[in-house]
């Protein structure tokens, strides 16, 4: 029996751990093995909703543990150091607890495919300052770092108008970068900041004192969609009191301010990186091929051009569609290149044939109720755009397409209620 070691949990592995173990775990053909550094999942998708408080990252996290006790594979935790490719063994660090105890030592574990779906990490562009000076939302535990200093901010910022003597009151955020990420992070901030005066959190008031800026270095927001999608998302973030700043450069990030290639400041009490993401430094220590951001060149097998036992996808992996070029850093890449590998690794007659990416567009939340977005059309090719409640329902629904691959119709159905339920019956954002 082989065994097949995933490495990361993301968006992608843990469908692929889940898949694999359904299929090949629970029939004894494959010893199927999840290795991640921390103990739950978290859709990284909505790691903004955690930032502004929206959402509780322990009520939507997903336990490894469990969910490999009920889909047939095992969980190993701890950060992984290296990769032996001869000897086929990962290796982990040592699991220390918070108090500085070693729950577990150093180890490894044995594999005959692997695959690595370790996801990605900021890329600061080597901009002076930015690593030291900002927050980034690439795990949980920095989005509720930036979460707890956002609502501390507006405390503190509250106090101190109420102390009086202030020539400027109030809080500064800079977001730099227009994609994604930064567009719902602003749109979400807006809210909470508005919600936090509504409970009597601060005394601020949420557009004039609690300013959210957007650096970006283009000349369009989210320059993945449709011009006059852009322009609409540029238009509701203004009318939300956030200040859109476009063809703006980042040349430095100091401790309280952010400065551009134009030597404009930008005051910042908490300035969040957004401008793009790059592999982790470990898929450069491999002995593998990779591009400049780090990601593994792979073949349409999904298998690394130097290892035919090795397998990338997700965030990590460096995939060019022969039709529509390098696939972008995506959940729905991730998700489909899972399925594609549970069907080649998992099947007692594997799939044949190529991995074919399919773009179906492409959605961007811009806050509570509104969002826009292009969908793609299988057939042809052709896109439509979308706005407005329909897209901000489309929008909701892909987690609950997520929650669905990792748990089936019925709790995801269940789960769907219970967090209508938890919605009515609690603030709409966390207040402390």
């Amino acid at each position: 029996m082989e065994t097949i070691v995933i490495v990361g949990g993301g968006a992608g592995g843990l469908e692929l751990a889940t898949r694999l173990g359904n299929s090949a775990g629970k029939a004894g053909r494959a010893r199927v093995v999840l290795v991640d550094r921390w103990p739950t999942h978290f859709w990284k998708p909505l790691l903004h909703t955690v930032a502004s408080g929206k959402h509780d990252p322990q009520v939507m996290a997903i336990d490894y543990a469990a969910q490999a006790s009920e889909h047939g594979f095992e969980f190993a935790r701890g950060e992984v150091l290296c990769v032996d490719r001869e000897a086929r063994r990962v290796s982990l660090a040592p699991w220390i607890a918070d108090d500085g105890t070693e729950v577990l030592p150093a180890r490894s574990v044995g594999y005959d495919k692997l695959v690595l779906a370790l996801g990605s990490v900021t890329n600061f562009f080597g901009v002076p300052g930015a690593e030291q000076h900002v927050l980034t939302l690439d795990d949980v535990a920095q989005a509720e770092t930036f979460r707890q200093r956002f609502v501390d901010g507006c405390i503190q910022a509250s106090a101190r108008q109420a102390a009086g003597g202030q020539h400027n009151p109030g809080i500064d955020i800079v977001i730099v970068g227009g994609g994604a990420t930064g567009v719902e992070l602003a749109a979400e901030l807006s809210h909470s900041a508005r919600t936090l005066a509504k409970y009597n959190v601060h005394a601020l008031d949420p557009v004039r004192h609690v300013r959210i800026r957007i650096l970006e270095r283009g000349s369009l927001l989210l320059p993945h969609l449709h011009p006059r999608q852009s322009k609409r998302a540029a238009r509701h973030l203004r009318a939300l009191g956030i200040k859109v700043l476009t063809d703006t450069a980042v040349a430095r990030v100091d401790a309280g301010a952010v400065l551009d290639t134009e030597g404009c400041i930008y005051p910042s009490a908490i300035t969040l990186w957004a401008a793009g993401v790059e592999a982790p430094p470990l898929c450069a220590t491999l002995g593998l091929t990779t591009n400049a951001l780090r990601q593994i060149a792979v073949a349409p097998s999904l298998q690394a051009l130097d290892d035919p036992d090795v397998y990338a996808i997700g965030d990590c992996a460096n995939f060019v569609c022969p039709v529509m070029g390098k696939v972008p850093p995506r959940a729905q890449a991730a998700h489909q290149q899972a399925m594609y590998l549970a069907q080649v690794l998992g099947q007692a007659s594997p799939l044949k044939g190529p991995f074919a990416y399919r773009d179906y567009g492409s959605l961007v939340s811009l806050g509570p109720l509104a969002a826009v977005g292009v969908l793609t059309r299988t057939a042809g090719g052709r896109k439509y755009a979308v706005g407005g409640p329909l897209a901000r329902v489309l929008y909701a629904l892909m987690y609950r397409k997520h929650q669905m691959a990792l748990h089936g119709v019925v709790r995801m159905s269940a789960q769907t209620v219970a967090d209508w339920i938890r919605k009515k019956l609690s603030p709409a954002v966390k207040l402390h």
